[in-house]
């Protein structure tokens, strides 16, 4: 067996237990170790961000008068803590999960940025709620996702504040109301 190995690779080096010449097992070894380092790189890569995915929590929210409807949920990402900091430039994604109380054929979300307890408006991208994740019209009993940009302009002040958001029925009611404190900065 080791002649017709030998014959076979024109190897005269000497051969170990397994039928490979002591060369060729470290280059072997060398490469299959190389390879694993990097699966186990990717594989770290991969944990840690599945870890930082699952431990982000959805954020700690006061309903400010949701009248037509009731909140499930509230996500801002990313914000892994809070109060969240949004980065000027920056734009970042609000997901609401909400049930409705009420009919409506169409809904308008309206945002605003409280400093000191005044209500300054803080413009979004679209603010009709039917073209942000919510098939129109909206009917009693059913569950939405709203989802929609909250942009943060880099002429903003570096400030904490208040963010209020609310998505409005036909009749102007709301059917989500939410208040969450974050942080701006450059």
């Amino acid at each position: 067996m080791k002649r017709l190995y030998q014959r076979a690779t024109g190897s005269s080096q000497p051969i170990d237990h397994r039928g490979r010449d002591e060369k060729d097992s470290t280059v072997i070894f060398s490469r299959s170790s190389q390879q694993e380092d990097m699966a186990y790189r990717a594989l770290a890569v991969v944990l840690a961000s599945l870890v930082a995915v699952s431990v982000a929590e959805p954020i700690k929210y006061l309903d400010c008068g949701s009248i037509v409807g009731k909140i499930s949920s509230v996500d801002v990402s990313p914000c892994p803590k809070q109060p969240c900091e949004l980065v000027k430039g920056e734009s970042y994604t609000v997901n609401v999960t909400f049930s409705s109380d009420a009919a409506s054929q169409t809904s308008k979300a309206i945002v605003h940025g409280v400093i000191a307890g005044v209500p300054v408006p803080f413009p979004i991208p679209n603010e009709d709620g039917c073209k942000s994740g919510i098939q129109c019209p909206i009917q009693q009993q059913k569950t939405y996702s709203y989802i929609n940009q909250l942009p943060v302009k880099t002429e903003y002040p570096s400030l904490k504040l208040v963010v209020e958001w609310e998505l409005r029925d036909d009749n102007n009611k709301d059917f989500f109301c939410f208040k969450f404190p974050v942080q701006i900065t450059s």
